[in-house]
């Protein structure tokens, strides 16, 4: 016997508009031009050496792929990932699911960030109709696209619309999919979820017209506009769309594992290319190494190996472990239980650890590059 589950459509799911921010992106976002802040001599070599090291991977059409966690969409750096990606800087970008969100909201109405605590209290925390609304419809539609978590997210930002097909069309689909000489099981099976969507909450046929009068700070847009792959790896349960009852989990399953494969195909060139982690202690290192792990499985294949890859930790949490001399530290030294450098270590490479908040470094690398 199935357990009991919770109806989403029971909340009392209040307009955005109604909630408190404390971030406000035309106020807050980091300029281009205005101070990054002083390294110290340790800071500053490691920095040194990987500005070199992009220089080199690009120079050399190598990827440099730029994972983060959601606190550098937060705290207003959408214009250096922009600046970044468009000057070539950046071949790949890859959040949380709540990086997704922040990146969404700035775009959509120009603030971010609730009270976690007050909002709890209030039963009122990540309920909220236009956030868990546009982006999970928007992930049931590109799921049906063939898109990817972030690029359908960023899609609909850059277009300002969601296309709604119609059930005749989506049926006509299913019937194609199902009857083709290799059964195409996802399309029909997508189609099906978004017929579901479309029933549930009385969706018209065509263009749904969603302004984003703020998509100028957008990363996920500015990335679909360019070309250049943003990826979204969420945890089922960690973001607040889920509270929505529009959330609608094979959407997100497909369309993640997308995204995960493309960050996987992005890792599979990672020979002579960088790889920067940047405030994600858990995302970026577990995503990452079952993604080495399967391209050096590829690699051995051919007889060959990703060897030359450099590999720069960012968090603000400081140690003094040598972690390029001395290896993994003894699981009594308090640095050991820094898990994503723990993590990056094991993966091969050069590896460089760098103490440092996620807005200096990132604007120093962009006014540097």
């Amino acid at each position: 016997m199935p357990f009991k589950q919770l109806d989403r459509h029971k909340l009392h799911i209040k307009p955005l508009s109604d909630r408190p921010n404390k971030v406000f992106i035309e106020k807050d976002h980091i300029k281009l031009d205005q101070f990054s802040g002083e390294f110290n001599e340790v800071q500053q070599i490691v920095f040194n050496e990987t500005v070199e090291r992009i220089k080199a991977a690009r120079a050399n059409n190598r990827p440099v792929i730029l994972a983060f966690g959601a606190h550098s969409i937060k705290n207003g750096l959408a214009p250096v990932f922009i600046d970044l990606m468009e000057r070539g800087w950046v071949t790949h970008l890859a959040t949380n699911g709540a990086g997704i969100i922040h990146d969404w909201e700035f775009s959509f109405q120009g603030e971010s960030s609730e009270c976690v605590k007050t909002n709890v209290n209030a039963g009122q925390f990540g309920i909220w109709e236009e956030t868990g609304f546009y982006i999970n419809l928007a992930i049931v539609v590109g799921a049906y696209q063939g898109l990817g978590y972030g690029e359908s997210v960023g899609a609909m930002i850059h277009n300002e619309f969601l296309t709604i097909p119609s059930i005749d069309h989506l049926k006509e689909d299913i019937t194609v999919a199902l009857a083709s000489k290799l059964v195409d099981s996802e399309r029909a099976a997508a189609a099906a979820d978004l017929i579901k969507v479309i029933q549930e909450f009385g969706l018209q046929t065509g263009q749904l017209q969603i302004p984003h009068p703020f998509k100028k700070y957008g990363v996920q847009a500015a990335a679909y506009r360019l070309g250049i792959p943003f990826t979204g790896h969420p945890m089922i349960g960690h973001d607040i769309i889920y509270n929505h009852p529009m959330n609608h989990g094979g959407a997100i399953g497909r369309s993640a594992l997308r995204d995960f494969l493309s960050y996987a195909s992005s890792i599979n060139e990672l020979e002579g290319g960088v790889y920067l982690s940047v405030g994600s202690a858990v995302m970026s290192p577990m995503i990452f190494e079952k993604s080495l792990a399967m391209a050096q499985n590829l690699h051995i294949q051919r007889d060959e190996h990703i060897d030359h890859h450099y590999m720069v930790i960012v968090d603000l949490a400081e140690s003094s472990w040598d972690w390029q001399h001395d290896g993994e530290p003894p699981m009594d030294d308090p640095a050991y239980y820094l898990r994503y450098c723990k993590t990056f270590s094991r993966m091969g490479g050069d590896m460089r650890y760098l103490s440092a908040d996620n807005r200096d470094f990132l604007l120093k690398l962009s006014q540097t590059l």
